[in-house]
């Protein structure tokens, strides 16, 4: 068996102590179990062995990314499997966890300074800049994650997984949005069964840009980019709802502390938002999320600090 093959087929759990009585079931989809403890393992394989199949990366060659560190660490790991080299750009607005991982898969990791507090419009921007800089070395693929439509094509496994692990009892379906290829991607695989899903998108209410609001500050890792991905399809969500950066802290803590999960900020976030979902659904209703990566990466940030 190759590493690669133990990326996906994650543990469907459903939450017991974190719901409130007379709210609707709420599964979570454990993608920590994926073999860097994230769900970006899924697009990473994805956007790399498309890249192989269009002739764009050749044997030998050099993977570039910006990232906020998942994507990055998932990106090494392949790299590794398959005997690529990668090159990062990172930003210390982001958990030291991340960089130290990414190095540690042999990544060589160029971080960029983040101008101001917390994630902000500037952030991303900033590291795109540099990635397309060194992406112009010879040898080497931007993989480009944000314009990457192959990347949404890795998730469409998990909205099959979803489909059979509830036996097609699913009601909503609850995440967040970074690049939004992971709510794209598993809508496509769920929809291959249904179209009467409600979909709820999740974003900072801090920096709630896809309900059209000015961007700003927060430190949910992962989502919120601070302007609206160019693959984003709001026609595709039924809805978009915000969480704050204390809440998703929050709620992550109860996580650990109450349902022995052990999660990110932005797992927190899409707990949250999935229970107010149940609440305003019903006991009737099962609503599913995704429990995105692992808490082992925050430990040095206020989040578990």
């Amino acid at each position: 068996m190759d590493i690669l093959d133990s990326i996906g087929n994650t543990p469907l759990v459903e939450l017991k102590r974190v719901v409130p009585t007379g709210a609707g079931r709420v599964l979570a989809k454990l993608e920590m179990a994926n073999p860097t403890g994230s769900m970006k393992d899924r697009m990473a394989r994805a956007a790399i062995e498309a890249a192989e199949k269009k002739h764009l990366l050749s044997p030998g060659g050099t993977v570039v990314e910006y990232t906020g560190g998942t994507t990055g660490i998932s990106l090494a790991f392949v790299c590794a499997a398959k005997g690529y080299k990668i090159e990062i750009v990172f930003s210390d607005a982001f958990s030291q966890e991340k960089a130290l991982t990414m190095r540690a898969l042999g990544a060589n990791v160029t971080v960029v300074h983040n101008e101001g507090k917390g994630i902000n419009e500037r952030t991303i921007p900033q590291m795109i800049e540099k990635a397309n800089e060194i992406s112009r070395r010879p040898g080497h693929w931007w993989s480009d994650q944000l314009n990457n439509r192959d990347a949404a094509a890795g998730y469409h496994t998990l909205g099959e997984e979803i489909w059979n692990q509830t036996k097609g009892r699913i009601d909503a379906f609850v995440h967040s949005v970074g690049t939004a290829h992971s709510i794209h991607g598993t809508m496509e695989g769920l929809s291959a069964h249904t179209n009467s899903i409600h979909v709820v998108a999740v974003e900072p209410q801090e920096s709630a840009v896809l309900s059209g609001r000015a961007p700003g500050s927060h430190n949910i890792e992962g989502i919120g980019i601070g302007f609206v991905p160019p693959l984003w399809q709001r026609e595709k969500v039924t809805e978009v709802t915000t969480v704050s950066t204390l809440e998703a802290e929050r709620m992550a803590r109860r996580l650990a502390r109450e349902e022995g999960i052990f999660a990110g900020t932005s797992s927190g976030g899409n707990v949250a938002a999935a229970i107010r979902v149940a609440q305003r659904l019903g006991p009737k209703a099962t609503v599913v999320t995704l429990i995105v990566d692992s808490g082992v990466r925050y430990l040095s940030t206020e989040l578990y600090r």
